[in-house]
């Protein structure tokens, strides 16, 4: 008789535990689906960019910190009311976000963490991101240490006001503590962008990288417009003329790789155009620089013919 009253029991035990273990299983998934609210510190491009982006992604945007009283105050606030949430100072912060966003310039990062990292010990905040592309997490130390975990979080894409970009398929550059990155990696994935690991040590290099395919590349459109004003072209139809050109050239060279992209005189080797073209460029210095600049790379890099007679014009 004992024995079957300690089997009922064990059996009654056991049925009690499964249903514990089954909850308990139910709410770790119910937390993870939970999406974490966010704090985002700044109200430029970035950030009035973000922030939506985040909030049509269904996270809940706690508040807008502003730098300081003022115009970045009255920035802030016109960002919270497009997202449903409150403008701050940083002292009037109330910090009860799971992930702090930094969305400042490079150098006020590194001063922000120090200004936030003893109000966060007594708050809700566990992670903490800034979007530096070129500098890495370390610039978040002083709230690492006061036990949050960091991350460097970085699209690459431009933001400019005026213009809304999708995030889908944005790649976002993640560096940093494991369970940031982990976090980051679902924030991005609900925001439609693909992260990848970039080490701390290669940020630099990824910045340039990140420089030259966007801001600099409208710097070399800016050049494209002052070489069409040489044939006699206003600005405003040069960049409508030179449109789809440029988007064919974007899409061959996505689709079929540089080399098979590569066309006009310098690939047929044709020396006596090359050189009309630089002494007519004489008269604009800078542009004819960045055609000799942009002709020395495809000399080193593309498939050029007659290599020895267009590398003595391009050194005269």
């Amino acid at each position: 008789m004992q024995e079957e009253r300690t089997r009922a029991w064990g059996e009654r035990l056991d049925f009690a535990m499964s249903i514990i273990l089954r909850y308990a299983a139910r709410v770790e998934r119910e937390a993870e689906r939970a999406k974490p609210t966010v704090a985002m510190l700044g109200a430029g491009s970035l950030a009035s960019f973000l922030a939506p982006a985040l909030a049509d992604a269904g996270y809940k945007i706690r508040e807008i910190i502003a730098r300081s009283r003022g115009q970045s105050l009255n920035r802030a606030r016109r960002l919270a009311r497009s997202v449903g949430t409150r403008a701050v100072t940083l002292r009037d912060a109330e910090l009860d976000a799971s992930v702090l966003w930094f969305a400042v310039p490079d150098r006020e990062i590194r001063v922000a963490a120090a200004q936030m990292a003893e109000r966060l010990r007594s708050s809700k905040v566990g992670f903490a991101f800034h979007s530096s592309g070129a500098l890495g997490s370390r610039e978040l130390d002083a709230l690492r240490a006061a036990g949050v975990a960091v991350a460097s979080v970085h699209p690459l894409m431009t933001f400019v006001r005026g213009a809304r970009p999708s995030l889908a398929g944005v790649p976002f550059a993640l560096e940093g503590d494991a369970a940031a990155v982990k976090m980051a990696r679902r924030i991005v994935r609900d925001l439609g962008g693909e992260s990848f690991l970039l080490p701390a040590r290669r940020k630099a290099a990824y910045h340039a990288w990140a420089t030259m395919t966007s801001p600099l590349l409208v710097a070399y459109l800016v050049t494209l417009e002052e070489a069409a004003r040489c044939a006699g072209l206003r600005r405003e139809d040069a960049r409508r003329m030179s449109l789809p050109i440029l988007q064919q050239t974007l899409e061959n060279s996505a689709r079929l790789g540089p080399g098979s992209s590569f066309s006009g005189p310098f690939v047929r080797g044709d020396a006596e155009t090359v050189a009309k073209h630089l002494a007519l460029l004489r008269e604009n210095p800078t542009v004819r620089d960045v055609y000799v600049a942009l002709a020395r790379a495809a000399l080193a890099r593309l498939p050029v013919r007659n290599r020895k007679e267009l590398q003595r014009l391009l050194e005269h």
